[in-house]
């Protein structure tokens, strides 16, 4: 493995790790699309920044497109403020004008400069490595590499540093004014943070990996666990795998390095969407069927509570006069026998000792909806966990 290589995959990894930083509260905040909006709009910032400095390099540049993307946000939310349109209305809204603008600038100012689209959308990490950091003629690696290793440095600072109310005013704005903090300054700090981030990682990856690696990676912690720490840790690990496993299916390829990366990121929020133990699409679908039947249960053992007739409790009942089919009368049947609620002899079926104090407790709990009736009974049935 060459040095370039190695270089390529740490530069994609740190890319990784300072976007999960505020993706992943940009996700808890129901704000996904906000890093979409600023990967955009900070182009004006950009244009006018090298208006004033003419320096490619300058940190000018970086300072004005953050500008730009806390800009963006403030119309986005005052657009939304109004109630006239929706979040994501504003958000169509206020970005492609931002970024005509700064099209209009280049155009009306710099219209000898060639505008690679390509490469400014996808990003081209292959070329990262060659654009180097020389200070006396000592070269000190590629740029991209110290750029994007500050801002992580200072986004691991600030989130250490105000990590409690980060997380205090994500999850209850309310409490966190009544702590004294200020969730409006959190959550344009928060915002600044996502405007450097995405302005330090523009150069090397593109726009379309900055938002990919800022949600995908978090949106698929989001599904795997509640923890805040263990998410950010997760969408540290997802981001930092997809960089790895996409520059080698780049390579396997030939294929664009960016474009491999977001398709893994893509392949593992899929695989996660359908897996996941309790979020995943297959568990959820498990879960609704499971509480169908359970449902049907209690309302099965509701009714041998309220007949003592012995017509009314013959096992051909279930699909004679309630109307269920024998595939789910059998469904009912069974769980109410491997639950030794109920008994069946000769065809008749009685409520044993179990299901006749469940039946009791379940009416309370129906009745009252007090959690202390039904709490003995919680964690056998899905029904009553919520």
């Amino acid at each position: 493995m060459s040095s370039a290589q190695i270089e390529i995959q740490l530069i994609a990894s740190l890319v990784a790790i300072a976007c999960a930083i505020p993706g992943t509260f940009l996700v808890l905040r129901k704000m996904a699309l906000i890093s979409d909006a600023i990967s955009h709009s900070i182009l004006p910032g950009l244009v006018l920044g090298f208006f004033i400095t003419h320096d490619l390099g300058s940190p000018l540049l970086i300072v004005m497109a953050a500008i730009s993307g806390v800009v963006t946000v403030v119309l986005v939310e005052f657009i939304q403020k109004t109630r006239l349109v929706k979040e994501d209305t504003a958000i169509g809204l206020v970005f492609p004008a931002l970024f005509s603008i700064g099209v209009i600038l280049i155009a009306k100012n710099a219209n000898d400069v060639h505008l690679d689209t390509d490469v400014v959308l996808l990003g081209e990490l292959a070329f990262a490595p060659f654009d180097r950091f020389l200070i006396n003629g000592f070269d000190l690696g590629p740029k991209s590499l110290w750029i994007i290793g500050t801002i992580l440095l200072i986004s691991i600072t600030l989130l250490i540093a105000f990590f409690k109310e980060l997380k205090i005013s994500t999850f209850d704005v309310g409490l966190a004014t009544a702590l004294g903090f200020s969730p409006v300054i959190i959550h344009y700090g928060l915002m600044s943070v996502a405007s450097v981030t995405i302005v330090g990682a523009f150069d090397a990856v593109g726009a379309i990996l900055v938002v990919a690696l800022m949600i995908a990676p978090a949106a698929t912690a989001y599904l795997l666990t509640d923890n805040l720490k263990r998410m950010l840790v997760l969408s540290v690990f997802f981001g930092v795998f997809a960089a790895i496993a996409g520059y080698w299916f780049a390579h396997w390829l030939d294929a664009s390095i960016s474009g491999s990366m977001t398709t893994v990121l893509g392949i593992i929020f899929l695989f996660v969407y359908l897996f996941a133990p309790k979020r995943g699409l297959i568990s959820v679908l498990y879960r609704n069927k499971q509480q169908q039947v359970e449902v049907s249960l209690l309302t099965f053992l509701l009714h041998l509570n309220n007949h003592k007739e012995v017509n009314e409790r013959h096992i051909n009942h279930l699909h004679e006069h309630i109307n269920w089919r024998r595939v789910q009368s059998k469904s009912v049947v069974d769980l109410a026998l491997k639950n030794n609620m109920i008994t069946i002899d000769d065809s008749i079926i009685s409520l044993t000792e179990k299901g006749k104090n469940f039946t009791d407790k379940a009416i309370d709990y129906i009745i009252t909806n007090d959690d202390s009736k039904i709490e003995s009974i919680k964690e056998d049935f899905f029904l009553f966990r919520g």
